[in-house]
């Protein structure tokens, strides 16, 4: 399956030669595909001559006429197929259906006041509500649903003050990363005059006083870059209510590390500011300290060398709790007294079997959630670290929550599974005692669909987890979705979707894949699945998918691949060296150049994970899989429908215009391979409820074409 890419690699070892994305092939026989101009560009690159013909579309969108055309013609293209699909309007018609139910967040608690963002169903944004006691009446505090025509300005990041008077949120326009902050005052439901530009990749945190807040923003791009200029020189400032953001204080910065990101939090007791900073994506932290009571007070380093990952839990005067990888690849909780003018780390909750994913102090109780075998356990803990109980759970699922404050028992999490949309429980910590507080009404019945957790051998020996869902009445082989994503530490674990029931519901499979180079397992796992290891990744899905075959949940013909982002990558991959697996393939807003993604905006931290592309070694590993630069001319591919959007400025939208165009220019069979690119649209984050109805009806729709699935 990969003798073109070992011969290609075993050759440049010796003498240069050209890598090209795709040998020049015939149309498609039975799609016309727009022409796509392919232009001589060749580069040289350690002894190896890469070529790069379709570079032109990593343009703007925006900026450039050239690209706008070839968008428009591509979306022609494929609209006009897609509209031949039967299937295409059942699903959008079931899709409304399963969307239409309410969907609620666990609220956060200040000041007495309850927050949280409801959906009402169809609602193309959530909307955030605010109640005056926990069993009190809903009042909108903000209802992003007005703020565009299409829907497609979200409401993104939002925290109350800690009196609960003023709530600072960040406005999200057509699914950019950047942000707009502005100022809400709570009782007269108004906006203050404060606005705040250019912040991404930000917390938001008040000061205790609720003076002002603290934020994360980059300097302001060049003309033309603000959707493409690489993110670097992040710096921490401070924002007064009532002033300009020209006036904002500085807080902190590295002018001699650009590449560092900064993210600022208030420790419990408002005394301290608690900076982390971070290079790319892995776990890897710098701690530094602000004494916030005292107005010169310098940063204080307190944790150096971006080695191991530190996640502030809460503190008690100097007594600091974190969790961290330091020692423990499954992480541990740890105390540090900043008292101390070297500060030893004592372990209150040593490293376990299972997966720490995070922890809080509720109540005077420490609350440790962990991953058993990618399913959610919580843990109830004294403050020494003395295992008290588990929190129960309505089942086999994943909860998240646990937020509040050390002294306050009451707090709020989330469960849901593959079968149960998500519940919101009240819960107090003291008592360990939990009432259901916001559930939704179901269209369909839980009962009638079957959850089975199997462990299967990858190409080397490991054994990899798979979640497979299906309805109960379904036992031999049927038309299945397998998602997968494997990296930067992202667990897959149980979680309703509408979407995807409404592909169970029609009698298809559903299977999701634990892969390695995620986070199930710890940074062990997380290791075997990235840099010089990624292949196993890839390695992990083709064998889920043949297992899948073997044990007759599905059959040859039957089996279609779905991710996006970093399992946008693995789709493209996994495509390029096994099409004979697959019938039908999803990739969505990939990473499909794996020489050039780190020249765009968020692209360069994704180094920790694949690597540098400026390294031989990183880059000779990189070329044997990028999608791109691998399609197999005179081999049959499956059926291939891209998805990007033309705002994602997280996985520049170039990636899957290339992608596409190497496909489309290959001989690889009479199957479709399009692609669909949505407007006003980014990475997902702030999609708005009617696009995603429409793009999966389409997507389901294709691949139960190629599947066979017949839909009724």
């Amino acid at each position: 399956m990969r003798v073109l890419t070992h011969f290609l690699l075993a050759s440049v070892m010796t003498a240069p030669m050209t890598i090209s994305p795709a040998q020049a092939a015939p149309a498609d026989a039975t799609i016309a595909y727009p022409r796509t101009e392919a232009q001589p560009l060749v580069e040289e690159q350690f002894g190896v001559k890469v070529a790069d013909p379709y570079r032109w579309l990593e343009n703007d969108v925006r900026e450039d006429a050239r690209v706008r055309d070839w968008v428009t013609a591509q979306n022609k293209v494929t609209d006009a197929y897609l509209a031949t699909l039967p299937a295409r309007a059942t699903f959008a018609r079931r899709l409304t259906e399963l969307f239409n139910y309410e969907r609620v967040s666990p609220p956060v608690k200040r000041g007495g006041r309850y927050f949280y963002a409801r959906n009402d169903g169809l609602q193309n944004q959530a909307v955030l509500n605010v109640r005056d006691r926990v069993d009190g009446p809903a009042r909108v505090l903000i209802d992003p649903n007005g703020w565009a025509k299409d829907g497609a300005t979200a409401l993104a990041e939002w925290r109350p003050s800690d009196d609960g008077r003023y709530l600072v949120y960040a406005v999200q326009d057509g699914g950019t990363d950047w942000r707009t902050v502005r100022v809400l005052d709570v009782e007269t439901g108004k906006d203050l005059p404060d606005s705040v530009e250019w912040v991404k990749f930000s917390n938001l945190d008040w000061a205790k006083d609720g003076s002002g807040f603290f934020y994360s923003r980059f300097p302001q791009p060049a003309s033309g870059g603000k959707f493409q200029a690489l993110n670097e020189n992040q710096q921490v400032y401070f924002h007064r209510l009532g002033t300009p953001q020209s006036e904002d204080r500085l807080v902190y910065r590295t002018p001699d590390r650009p590449r560092l990101n900064h993210i600022a939090e208030v420790s419990d007791d408002g005394k301290w500011l608690i900076i982390t900073s971070s290079e790319g994506t892995d776990d890897r932290y710098e701690i530094t300290l602000v004494d916030l009571s005292r107005p010169d007070a310098q940063p204080r380093t307190l944790i150096k060398g971006l080695e191991h990952s530190w996640n502030y839990v809460g503190n008690q005067g100097s007594r600091f709790l974190w969790t961290t990888n330091k020692g423990a690849p499954r992480l541990k909780i740890v105390a540090l007294d900043i008292a101390e003018a070297n500060p030893v780390a004592r372990d209150i909750v040593p490293e376990d079997k299972a997966t720490l994913g995070g922890a809080s102090v509720i109540g005077g109780v420490l609350i440790a959630s962990y991953l058993v075998d990618a399913k959610t356990e919580v843990r109830r803990y004294r403050p020494d670290g003395t295992l008290i109980g588990k929190v129960a759970l309505p089942g086999i699922g994943t909860a998240a929550g646990f937020g509040g404050k050390a002294d306050d028992p009451e707090t709020f999490f989330a469960f849901t599974s593959f079968a149960t949309p998500t519940t919101v429980f009240r819960y107090d910590a003291r008592s360990d005692t939990a009432q259901v507080w916001a559930q939704p009404r179901l269209t369909f019945k839980p009962e009638d669909f079957k959850v089975e957790q199997r462990f299967f051998a990858s190409k080397d020996g490991t054994q990899v987890p798979m979640f497979i869902v299906r309805r109960k009445d379904v036992t031999g082989p049927a038309p299945t979705l397998m998602y997968g994503y494997g990296g930067f530490n992202i667990s897959n674990t149980p979680a309703f979707s509408a979407g995807r029931l409404a592909w169970i519901e029609q009698g298809g499979a559903f299977a999701l894949v634990n892969l390695r180079g995620g986070g199930e397992y710890g940074k062990a796992w997380h290791d075997a699945g990235r840099l010089l290891n990624k292949q196993n990744v890839f390695d992990d899905f083709i064998a889920a998918g043949e297992y899948l075959i073997r044990e007759g949940v599905t059959g040859k013909g039957q089996l279609a691949i779905q991710g996006g982002s970093n399992g946008g990558l693995l789709v493209g991959a996994v495509t390029n060296q096994r099409p004979d697996l697959f019938a039908a393939a999803l990739p969505a807003v990939g990473v499909m150049d794996m020489l050039r993604f780190d020249r765009f905006t968020a692209g360069r931290y994704w180094v920790d994970d694949y690597g540098y592309p400026s390294k031989e070694a990183d880059f000779r590993n990189l070329l044997t899989y990028s999608p791109y630069h691998n399609v197999r001319s005179g081999t049959d591919y499956p059926a291939v429908l891209v998805t990007t959007a033309d705002t994602d400025d997280r996985v520049v939208p170039g990636h899957s215009f290339k992608y596409v165009s190497a496909l489309q220019a290959a001989a690889i069979g009479p199957r479709p391979h399009l692609i669909r690119i949505e407007t006003r649209a980014g990475h997902g984050a702030g999609k708005p409820t009617d696009k995603i109805i429409a793009e999966t009806a389409d997507q389901w729709a294709f691949i139960a074409r190629w599947t066979g699935l017949t839909v009724r």
